[in-house]
C-alpha cells in the first residue's frame, strides 16, 4: 500500500461564493454606478457601466497562469523598468577587475545582499560553520549537506515512518519559536566522471589492449548513464526572533551563532532519527562557496576535483573557491528563463494534486533526460507561529461558515470540492490543538542546460516530467532569477518571505 499525502487545503478560502474580502468589496463598490444609472433610467449609461463592471470582474477574479491581471501588470511593469535601468543585468567584480576583498560575496539578484560569516569553532574538528546573513530579508541561515538512502525500495511502513519523521521535524521547529523556514534542496546532474578518471589514471597498468579497450568503453557507458545527486537542508531564522535569544548568550554575532548552533543540534537529531538521514554535515564557508559556484556553473566541479587530487601531491595547490568568485561572471534575467555564465535555466513551481501525492512520485522530475542537463528541486516549509496559526485558523473557519450560510440562503448547492475544502479547514483546528505545526509548503523545480542547447525545449521536458509525476507545473515567468536562486543555490532564499520590518 502506497503512502499518500493529501491532508492539505487552500491557503485562503473565499467567504463570499469563493471570493476573498477585497475581491467582494471591489465588485460591490463597482456595482454602484450601474445601480445609479438604473434608478435614473439612463439606459446607455447602464450598458456602459455594466460592460465596465464585467471587465473589472474578469480582471479582479479570473486568474491567468496563477496570477490575476493586476498581478501580471505589476510584475511586467517592474520587469520592464528593471530591464531599461539595467537592474536585471549582472556583471561580477572579477570580470571588471574591481575585487577589493576575496571574502566578500559577489552574487546577483535576490542573493546580492547575502553575507557569509565564519561561526565559532565547534565539534571535534573545530570546524567553523558558515552562517548566512541576508540583509534584505533580515534573516540568518545555516546549511547542511545531507545524504539519504532513498525510499525507492522501502516498504510502505518504512515510508510512512519517514513521512512521520518529517512531520515531527516540522513540529519540533515550530516549538522552538525561532525557526522560520526549513528548506530541502536536491540537485541531480549527469556524472562528469571526474573521480573515475582519477581512479583509472592511478590504477591503470600496462596490460592487454583488449582489456584497456573494454575498460574505456565501460567508463564511457557508465559516465553517460550515471547520475550524481547532491542534497542540502537549510534552516532559516528571522532576526526579529533571534535577537532576543542572542542577547541572553552574549549578543552580537557570537551570540547569534550560539543560538543557531543549538538549533542545528535539534534539527540534526530529527534528520538522523525520524527521517533516516545517513549523514548530516554542516557546511563551512569554503564548502558552501563551492556548492554556490557549482550551482551557477555545474561544469566547474570537475576542475575542483582535479585540484583536490593535485593537492595530495603539492600542498601549495589552492582548492578553495573565494566568495568573490562563487557567483556567475555574468547573468541576465529574461521573462521565461535565466541566463548565467555559459548556462540557461528554466524554473517552474509544482501544484499539488487534489487527490493527493504519493511519496516518491517526484522521481521523474529529478531525473535528467539529456547529456549535460541538470535538474534541481527545492521544497520550502514556512512555519507559522502557534498564536498566528490559531488566529488564521479561526478566520478560515469563520469564512467557511459564512460561505455555507450564504449558499444556503441563496439556495446554491455547494460543489464537492468546496465541501472538501471546508471539511479540511474545520479538521485543521483539531490538529492545531494537538500541537501540530501549521505550514504552507511550496516547491520549485529547475532545469539547467548549456547555452548551445535550446532551453525552451528543456523547459517543456521539465513540465512533461512534472505532469508524468502526477503534478501540475506552472512556469514562474518574470521571476526566473529568484526561482533559480531559491531552487539551486543553498543559501536559504525563499519566494514567500518579504522580510521583517
Amino acid at each position: 500500500m502506497a503512502s499518500i499525502y493529501n491532508d492539505y487545503s487552500r491557503d485562503r478560502i473565499g467567504w463570499f461564493f469563493g471570493l476573498s474580502g477585497w475581491q467582494a468589496g471591489t465588485l460591490a463598490v463597482a456595482v454602484l454606478p450601474p445601480c445609479w444609472a438604473l434608478s435614473k433610467g439612463a439606459w446607455a449609461s447602464l450598458g456602459l457601466f455594466t460592460l465596465l463592471w464585467v471587465v473589472l470582474f474578469v480582471v479582479t477574479v479570473t486568474p491567468v497562469r496563477g496570477r490575476s491581471a493586476v498581478g501580471w501588470f505589476g510584475a511586467l511593469t517592474r520587469s520592464a523598468v528593471g530591464g531599461l535601468l539595467g537592474w536585471t543585468r549582472f556583471r561580477s567584480k572579477a570580470v571588471t577587475g574591481e575585487i577589493d576583498n576575496l571574502d566578500d560575496a559577489d552574487l546577483p539578484g535576490v542573493i546580492q545582499a547575502v553575507q557569509i560569516h565564519d561561526g565559532p569553532p565547534s565539534g571535534p574538528s573545530l570546524a567553523r560553520i558558515a552562517v548566512i546573513q541576508d540583509h534584505a530579508t533580515k534573516t540568518w541561515a545555516v546549511t547542511a549537506s545531507v545524504v539519504h538512502p532513498g525510499i525507492g525500495l522501502k516498504e510502505a511502513a518504512a515510508r510512512l515512518q519517514q513521512g512521520t519523521g518529517l512531520s515531527d521535524l516540522l513540529d519540533t521547529a515550530m516549538r522552538t519559536e525561532l525557526v522560520e523556514e526549513i528548506i530541502f534542496l536536491i540537485r541531480t546532474v549527469p556524472d562528469d566522471g571526474a573521480e573515475r578518471d582519477l581512479y583509472v589514471e592511478r590504477h591503470r597498468r600496462n596490460g592487454p589492449t583488449l582489456a584497456r579497450q573494454v575498460n574505456d568503453e565501460l567508463q564511457a557507458g557508465l559516465s553517460a548513464a550515471g547520475v550524481r545527486t547532491e542534497a542540502f537542508c537549510t534552516i532559516v531564522v528571522a532576526e526579529s526572533r533571534l535577537k532576543g535569544e542572542a542577547k541572553e548568550t552574549g549578543g552580537g554575532l557570537d551570540g547569534r551563532c550560539r543560538v543557531l548552533y543549538s538549533l542545528m543540534a535539534e534539527i540534526e537529531a530529527q534528520l538522523r532519527g525520524g527521517m533516516a538521514m545517513t549523514n548530516v554535515a554542516w557546511l563551512t564557508s569554503p564548502e558552501l562557496a563551492l556548492a554556490c559556484r557549482t550551482g551557477f556553473a555545474p561544469g566547474d566541479r570537475a576542475s575542483v576535483v582535479d585540484a583536490l587530487a593535485a593537492r595530495e601531491r603539492n600542498t601549495d595547490v589552492n582548492t578553495d573557491v573565494p566568495w568573490a568568485m562563487a557567483g556567475p561572471s555574468g547573468a541576465d534575467a529574461a521573462m521565461r528563463h535565466y541566463s548565467h555564465d555559459a548556462w540557461n535555466s528554466v524554473s517552474s513551481t509544482i501544484k499539488l494534486p487534489t487527490k493527493g501525492a504519493v511519496m516518491g512520485a517526484l522521481a521523474p522530475v529529478l531525473t535528467p533526460g539529456e547529456p549535460g542537463e541538470r535538474r534541481s528541486f527545492m521544497v520550502c516549509y514556512p512555519i507559522v507561529r502557534q498564536a498566528k496559526a490559531d488566529r488564521q485558523q479561526g478566520n478560515s473557519e469563520w469564512k467557511a461558515d459564512v460561505a455555507d450560510a450564504l449558499r444556503s440562503k441563496a439556495k446554491v448547492k455547494a460543489r464537492a470540492r468546496q465541501r472538501n475544502e471546508a471539511a479540511k479547514v474545520r479538521g485543521l483546528d483539531t490538529k492545531l490543538a494537538r500541537g501540530n505545526a501549521l505550514i504552507r509548503p511550496y516547491a520549485v523545480c529547475t532545469v539547467t542546460a548549456p547555452k548551445t542547447a535550446r532551453i525552451s525545449e528543456y523547459g517543456r521536458r521539465l513540465d512533461a516530467s512534472v505532469r508524468r509525476a502526477g503534478f501540475a507545473p506552472l512556469r514562474l515567468d518574470v521571476a526566473q532569477d529568484a526561482a533559480f536562486a531559491a531552487s539551486t543555490v543553498p543559501l536559504g532564499i525563499s519566494l514567500s518571505r518579504q522580510g521583517d520590518a
